[in-house]
């Protein structure tokens, strides 16, 4: 067995305890569990507004984390919550920052772990779905997909873990394509009052739609393909 893995398995090993062991722990893993399940920005607000802010930042540093190993509960949840709280400014720096570690643990889970793990957090048919994007796109795919709102942040590091991509290209492509979007939800985030609620709501039907347009796309490429793959075996 490899160091990285012993090391990983002896922090999972650890956290495992203290979650098992430690009623504080335990409670607060079961809710942040809770709570994110349920998608909704209310709760999430809510949940960290409850703490000092100090707490609240080391509590949103957490749920980001969490929120990754647990894809694909939305980020963007935590992101608005946090520039709600910190302001659009301090709360994107926040985000950033702890969706990279979010990142890169998911890149090492599936690096050390292997895919058969991978598939069991994420779902065997969302994983192969990101494999496509690998394959159309190839090395730029963590910059283009950090672009598409449609495309689960996590599920792009969990697949990039898979292949021969080194990490600090993974590192610096993810930081760069997930700073716009960083900035655009945290500056509306932190005017969700009145107009500014009012784009939010416009931009995630935009986002709903993107959604459609894509699933549609991917329908009528699949077609397309096996109507080629039939003519060209009639030809044949």
């Amino acid at each position: 067995m490899k160091k990285s893995q012993i090391f990983l398995l002896v922090a999972v090993a650890i956290v495992a305890l203290a979650y098992f062991f430690i009623p504080a722990v335990n409670k607060q893993i079961t809710d942040s569990v809770v709570m994110l399940s349920k998608f909704d920005l209310n709760e999430v607000y809510a949940y960290l507004q409850s703490f000092d802010k100090t707490t609240a930042a080391c509590v949103s540093f957490f749920l980001m984390v969490l929120q990754s190993i647990m894809a694909p509960v939305p980020a963007f949840l935590i992101t608005l919550s946090n520039a709600m709280i910190f302001g659009w400014v301090w709360g994107a720096v926040l985000s950033w920052s702890s969706a990279m570690v979010g990142a890169a643990l998911c890149f090492y889970i599936a690096r050390i772990l292997g895919r058969d793990v991978v598939e069991k957090l994420t779902g065997k048919k969302a994983l192969a779905a990101t494999d496509e994007f690998f394959t159309r796109f190839g090395k730029h795919t963590i910059i283009v997909c950090r672009l598409l709102p449609f495309v689960s942040f996590d599920l792009v590091s969990y697949a990039a873990g898979l292949t021969s991509m080194r990490f600090w290209g993974f590192f610096w492509a993810t930081g760069i394509g997930q700073l716009p979007a960083t900035i655009v939800y945290s500056y509306f985030g932190g005017s969700l009052m009145g107009g500014g609620k009012i784009l939010f709501i416009g931009l995630t039907i935009l986002f709903a739609f993107s959604i459609v347009a894509y699933v549609a796309k991917k329908i009528l490429d699949d077609k397309k393909a096996k109507k080629a793959q039939l003519e060209a075996n009639k030809a044949a």
